[in-house]
This record gives structure tokens, sequence and C-alpha cells, in this order.
């Protein structure tokens, strides 16, 4: 409980610290923050979420949140926070303080250099095959920070250079913290108006509280390509990761990697994307905040392989009624041990303003899951609706 009340006592800091240097540097005259307080009670007639020995319990829950976006400036940021006090009537858990924040701010420094600030909080599962009730839940935070420097070396040409320190953090103390030092540089060309390509290097170190040293080197074709209705952009490249530790021989992986994102306005009202993402990379980078269908298996070891794939549908009704409907796929390959875990899945969500103060929400969500470790499968299904 001490090293909980800690995390959540930190990002709070955290918070009012960030807030305030960005406060200072320009956003005294910028949009009001938008502050809500939410009390909502549920009952469950199997708390532990256990297929034998049930136990109904009462979750009471207290929140408070906290969004804004400034208005634009020589400063810019977008926040949005929440904190949550949960206390259970019959005690099966004891009672827990949760927090989930995502955090963007930038401040330009001068002509070419701006200074970019990044903060994700979020609660996350530490074993993916068992059930997500407190036991087996943790808090995550990603903090980064550090310069991006733009040189224009002509009307078509220009050069960015950017460095970062991040910072990662678990409530639970079997869980590894690590720091993670960034380096990078590319080219740009625009070739159109329409059509943007170049060259990238990246370089990284990543050393946990295990004495465990990840180093990382990315290499990449970066291109952005936009039509009247479409916009297409990402990276492709290779990537090789290193893994270090003082009892046992390095270990070292390489494989292609890249990104991609794809964006159609099929018409007015209806918006398709299309994300696809592969990276080498370990359990305390933010690959799970960029895709929040993604979950890291804690549980395993360092080095990771991870892919994702994911495609949305937005469409918008009129009235403010709204569906969004996804299909997802993710694959974890744990270099260190050879385990590998596939999901794959679709959810929905329809949202509909029934007033000016009351509107209604309804969702669904199925999901495949596959480990390699055991060959055991799983399916999940979740369905909710309610009121705002």
């Amino acid at each position: 409980m001490d090293r909980q009340r800690l995390v959540v006592g930190k990002w709070l800091l955290n918070s009012v610290v960030v807030g305030l240097i960005f406060c200072g540097s320009g956003f005294l005259v910028a949009a009001p923050a938008v502050v809500s307080v939410g009390v909502d009670s549920r009952v469950t007639d199997n708390v532990r979420k256990v297929s034998t020995g049930e136990e109904s319990d009462l979750e009471s829950r207290l929140t408070l949140g906290v969004q804004h976006t400034s208005n634009p400036g020589t400063c810019n940021s977008d926040l949005l926070a929440r904190a949550a006090y949960r206390h259970w009537l019959d005690e099966t858990f004891g009672p827990e303080t949760t927090a989930e924040m995502d955090f963007q701010g930038d401040c330009r420094l001068g002509t070419n250099l701006v200074w970019q600030a990044s903060d994700y909080l979020s609660d996350v599962v530490q074993d993916n095959r068992v059930s997500g009730t407190p036991e087996n839940r943790t808090q995550k935070n990603v903090f980064s920070t550090g310069p991006v420097l733009t040189l224009r070396l002509g009307a078509v040409d220009e050069l960015v250079l950017s460095a970062a320190y991040e910072n990662t953090e678990f409530r639970e103390p079997e869980q590894k913290d690590g720091e993670r030092f960034i380096g990078s540089m590319g080219w740009n060309h625009v070739f159109s108006p329409s059509f943007t390509a170049g060259i990238s290097a990246s370089i990284d170190r990543a050393e946990l509280d295990t004495g465990e040293e990840i180093d990382r080197v990315t290499y990449g074709l970066p291109f952005t390509k936009s039509w009247a209705a479409t916009l297409l952009s990402g990276s492709i490249g290779y990537g090789v990761i290193e893994t270090s530790l003082f009892n046992r021989p390095t270990q070292e992986y390489e494989t292609f990697v890249g990104n991609l994102i794809i964006v159609r306005q099929v018409n007015p009202t209806t918006e398709v994307e299309l994300e696809a993402s592969r990276e080498l990379t370990d359990q305390t980078s933010n690959f799970d905040s960029r895709f929040d269908d993604f979950v890291f298996d804690l549980d395993q070891t360092s080095a990771v392989e991870v892919t994702a794939l994911r495609l949305g549908v937005n469409n918008d009704f009129g009235g403010a009624s709204e569906l969004d409907v996804s299909l997802f796929a993710n694959r974890s390959d744990y270099l260190d041990t050879n385990i590998s875990q596939d999901s794959q899945g679709i959810e929905a969500t329809y949202r509909r303003p029934i007033t000016g103060q009351l509107s209604g929400t309804a969702g669904a969500r199925y999901e495949f899951q596959k480990y390699s470790q055991d060959d055991s499968e799983a399916d999940l299904f979740f369905a909710n609706a309610g009121f705002d």
C-alpha cells in the first residue's frame, strides 16, 4: 500500500509540476480546465473471477477527473487525467487508489528548437492469462522529455535531431522499473506538396533496476503521402536489439520493423483508419499506450518483438450519435524464452444523446487469446450499457 500511495502521489506531483511549468510559459490565457467528480457502485456475484467458490461484494468508487487543452501559442498541451478511490464493502480486496493520465506538451524555445514532454499513466495487467482483479493489476507510468531541433537545409530539405530521457515505473515492486536514453536523427525531402520521404536512424539504451541493459538501433525510411480524401504515412526499416545481464551471455536479435497509418474519409460521416506496427522493444516501453488493445505480459522476459494491427470505422449519424467499430490483432514474441502470445478481436461502441444533459452508451467486445507457453486458449466477451 505504501508503494501504491507513492506512485499515485508522484503522479499528482508530476501533474502539478508539469502544469506549473507550462502555465508559466504561456498558458495563463488558455481555456479553463474541465473538472468532473463522480460516485458509482457496482455489485458482483464473483468478485475474484474464479470458476469455483464465488464470492459476492459491492464495490464503490469515487473519481476525480481533469481535462484541459491549451490555446495554440508558444506552449501547447493536452491533458486527460482521472484518479479513483475504490472500496469493497465485504473487504474482499483492500481499499485501492488508482490513477490514469495522458499528457502531451511542448514549448518553442527558439525558431528551430522545441522542448517536448509527455506522461502516460495507466492500470495494466501483470499476467494476462489470469483474471484482471486488483491482485493481478499494477500501475505503469511512462514519463518522457527532451528537445527536438529542426534545421532547414533548403526549400525542400530538413534535418531533424532529437534527444529524450524516458522513465518507467510500476506500482508493484516485483515489476522492472527502468530508464531510457534516446537519440535520433532524420532527413526529410519534399518531393511534391503531397509527398514527403526521407531517412532516419535512432539509438536508445534502457537500464532496468535489475541491472539489465537493453540497447536498440533502428533504421527507417519514413514517408507521408496525401490525396483528396486519404492520408498515408509510416516508416519501413530494420531494427537490432541487444540485452545484457551480468550473469548471462549477451543476446542479440534483429528483424524488419515499421509502422503504417492510413486514414480514409469515405464520405462526410464515415472515416476508416488502418494502423499497423512492428517493433523490437521491452515491457518498459510505451508501445501499449500507443496501441490501446495491446497488452504486455509483465511476467515474461525483457526483449520482445511486438506486432499490432488495428482497423477502425467511425460513423457519425448526425445529432452527435456515433458508432465506432474496430478489428484488432496483436502478437508478442518474447525472444529470450521463445514464448509467443496472440490475440484477435472486434469491439463496437455506440453513443447517443438523449437530452441536453443525458446521453446513453452501449458497447460489446469479443477477443480470442492464444498462448504458446502451455498451448492454452481463451475466449473473452464483454458487454456494457449505461448513461452519463
